[in-house]
């Protein structure tokens, strides 16, 4: 893959198993990118953010697993973008030492995640930075340098995300003023139009909820999940308001238009809730049958996705290594005979 004038990155912190909600969101639009040989992108396997908030080695070489798996039963093309595990890039580690070097505390000090759990702290009467580690408040910057390591133009984000991608922008404006150009100022990109689903309580689908509908759940399993959706009290036969049910937000999130548009005129004549769960498991089960068979099928060769993880190691430091070697000359880390 070379890079064009658009390259776009794309993180998948190893914490858990993928959802509906990663499906929709993230992994469908980035795998559909990947089909095009002229798309310019880097997907990886944010395992060492996943250190910040798991201390599970298990949990976290079993998401390795399951996130990896996932993206290449999808049908993620590994031969046109460069699909890795972050820790298998050295240099994005040391890349994060240069950029704390010129990242200002007061940045970091605004960050959102770290601000939360001061005033989480402050709220329960402890110390301020009770908890906090360096890594929850150095994230931005291991961010940024997933991020600047390979001049991504274009990373997309939810809202909530922005602030990083601003973050990463002030840190590469610093380390360019002090070392030269040697940065690109990325941009976050954030699809409105891109689905956020609720999940089994009506809140946003989020494994920091406990409300997912795992992507790959065998078919009980899927139909007993999606029996979970919370629903209202509406009879059978009372019209009920399809924009506010998530069991018609995760529909129309996988229907074709002429099925969604079919959905709705059910909800209008009071489809009883049983049905459109019905409905909405057979849906699902449907469209994810084969995906699901190729899941099973890459999680018993280990083999093979570890190879694959390998290959976009190598193609991600072809990279990263002449290109921090530039940023330590720059820095006066270099050998001392020219």
């Amino acid at each position: 893959m070379t890079q064009t004038s658009e390259t776009y990155l794309t993180g998948i912190t190893t914490t858990g198993t993928p959802h509906l909600g990663n499906y929709v969101g993230a992994i469908r639009p980035a795998i559909a990118g990947s089909q095009n040989p002229g798309h310019s992108a880097f997907y990886f396997l944010a395992d060492l953010h996943a250190l910040i908030k798991c201390q599970d080695p298990d949990m976290v070489r079993q998401s390795s697993r399951e996130i990896a798996a996932t993206w290449l039963a999808l049908g993620l093309n590994t031969d046109n973008v460069v699909f890795y595990r972050q820790s298998d890039v050295p240099e994005i580690p040391q890349l994060t030492w240069l950029l704390t070097c010129v990242a200002a505390k007061g940045l970091l000090n605004r960050a959102h995640a770290y601000k939360d759990a001061v005033q989480k702290n402050i709220g329960d009467g402890e110390d301020p930075d009770y908890g906090v580690t360096m890594g929850l408040f150095s994230y931005p910057v291991l961010m940024a340098a997933d991020i600047l390591m390979f001049n991504a133009t274009k990373v997309p984000v939810g809202r909530d995300q922005i602030q990083h991608i601003e973050m990463a922008r002030d840190m590469a404006q610093r380390f360019n003023y002090l070392y030269g150009e040697h940065f690109t100022l990325p941009e976050a990109v954030v699809d409105d139009n891109v689905a956020v689903l609720q999940g089994l309580d009506g809140r946003k689908m989020s494994k920091s909820y406990g409300n997912t509908i795992p992507l790959f759940l065998e078919e009980k399993q899927l139909k007993k999940h999606i029996n979970k959706i919370k629903t209202n009290l509406l009879e059978p036969g009372e019209p009920k308001d399809a924009d506010t049910s998530t069991v018609f937000q995760i529909w129309r999130a996988f229907a074709t238009p002429e099925q969604t548009a079919e959905m709705r005129r059910e909800f209008d004549s009071g489809i009883a809730w049983g049905e459109a769960k019905k409905r909405l498991f057979e849906l699902l089960n449907e469209q994810l049958r084969e995906a699901r068979d190729n899941y099973q099928r890459l999680l018993a060769e280990p083999g093979y996705v570890d190879e694959e993880l390998r290959k976009g190691a190598d193609k991600a430091r072809a990279f990263s290594v002449p290109f921090l070697d530039r940023l330590k000359a720059a820095t006066g880390i270099s050998p001392l005979q020219p």
